[in-house]
């Protein structure tokens, strides 16, 4: 854990936006302004990237993938510039929660894996460059992403022991579990 430095009203401010940051459904929106339908009726009915590639469109899955991964970012990067690094570590844990559990759409969001991905490379760079060639050459050998995400999700904490300081490894345990819960569905 990063040392506690923000006070306690800006964590929650940070909290706050991260959230709503990470709230936005963006699989829904591209699909629906590609004219791909209600995303949500299609394939899983997740609002994710995996999903999106169900419609047959790459494009509007890519686009999926990185503003998922960006608000994951933005969060992280926004919070660490105006405030500190435990209130980067808050908005984007806020952030991925908004992305799971979506407050415009009844609470039921995406599995998360983009935007764990997006904020841990904003967190640390190596340790999210660590875990996105994880998840590359795991989907490439096994040809399935949930397997992928599993996998990179789980070999976080290894990568954060081994290339940082181990001030996020609280918190990639936390992500991890909830990566965990949501494919469990």
């Amino acid at each position: 854990m990063p040392e506690l430095v923000t006070s306690q009203g800006m964590l929650l401010l940070s909290a706050v936006l991260g959230y709503l940051l990470g709230s936005i459904p963006f699989g829904i929106l591209v699909t629906r302004a590609m004219g791909l339908g209600d995303l949500r009726s299609i394939g899983s009915g997740n609002i994710g990237a995996t999903n999106v590639l169900r419609t047959g469109n790459k494009g509007a899955a890519l686009a999926t993938l990185f503003l998922d991964g960006g608000k994951g970012a933005v969060a992280v990067l926004v919070a660490r510039w105006l405030l500190a690094e435990d209130a980067a570590q808050v908005a984007g844990l806020a952030a991925f929660l908004g992305h799971l559990f979506p407050v415009w759409l009844g609470f039921r969001g995406g599995k998360g894996v983009a935007t764990f991905l997006g904020l841990m490379l904003a967190l640390s760079w190596v340790v999210g460059a660590a875990l996105c060639v994880t998840w590359l050459v795991v989907a490439l050998i096994g040809r399935t992403s949930s397997i992928a995400a599993l996998v990179a999700a789980a070999s976080s904490a290894l990568w954060i022991l081994w290339l940082t300081d181990g001030s996020l490894l609280v918190l990639s345990l936390v992500l991890t579990v909830l990566i965990y819960v949501r494919h469990g569905e």
